[in-house]
């Protein structure tokens, strides 16, 4: 069997003297892709915050590459991507600008990558245009243009999809699928019914785990 990247080991999550979750158990390769899915309020977003190491669990553990996550911070810098709900983008500084400086905190990239990975996007033209100027759906493609350039094997993407036109669904999905297949590892939320999907995917439903 394929070791596993990350794990989750008898994990609970409490937010708001709520059980979201208890003692949930994962294990995810190299190739695979989750999605989390269940109601609004099942704790989605908080587990994959957990998962990424913005949270600390009520009880259990996450582990990468099978050490805990809290002992290697640097490391699971290195190995992941985190893109949240929000763009996470600085409205004065532009496309260019956000992307280098994202990119700047983990892995400096290339301005010359940086424009390949806007034009991947549908953002060519735009690589110099202030990002509060940009709509909603174009503030998210500069978010994702992230996942173009050479990166970390794990992704995690809490709804991805917000805010993108059928054209960059369409290209979002078959870039996730070719990602798995290279032999990365995507974690994500989503509303959006896929239709592409890689060989390793499967299902995490938390509306089934319900307290």
């Amino acid at each position: 069997m394929t070791s596993p990247l990350l794990e989750a080991v008898a994990l609970s999550c409490e937010r708001d003297w709520r059980m979201l979750f208890e003692r949930l158990e994962l294990r995810l390769a190299a190739g695979e892709m989750l999605q989390v899915c269940g109601p609004n309020g099942s704790g989605k977003t908080s587990l994959l915050r957990l998962l990424a190491g913005l949270m600390q669990p009520t009880a259990g553990e996450v582990r990468l590459n099978g050490q805990p996550l809290g002992s290697q911070r640097s490391e699971l810098a290195r190995n992941l991507l985190w893109i949240g709900h929000a763009a996470g983008i600085k409205g004065l500084l532009t496309a260019e600008e956000n992307l280098a400086w994202l990119c700047a905190l983990h892995r400096p990239a290339e301005r010359a990558a940086i424009w390949q990975a806007l034009e991947a996007v549908g953002l060519r033209g735009f690589e110099d245009v202030p990002c509060h100027t940009l709509s909603a759906g174009q503030q998210r493609r500069v978010a994702l243009a992230r996942l173009y350039l050479d990166g970390p094997p794990l992704w995690i993407l809490d709804e991805p999809f917000t805010a993108l036109d059928k054209l960059a669904v369409a290209q979002l999905e078959n870039h996730l699928a070719w990602h798995c297949e290279m032999g990365g590892l995507v974690l994500l939320t989503t509303h959006h019914a896929l239709t592409v999907k890689p060989a390793g995917y499967r299902e995490l439903d938390l509306g089934q785990r319900i307290l």
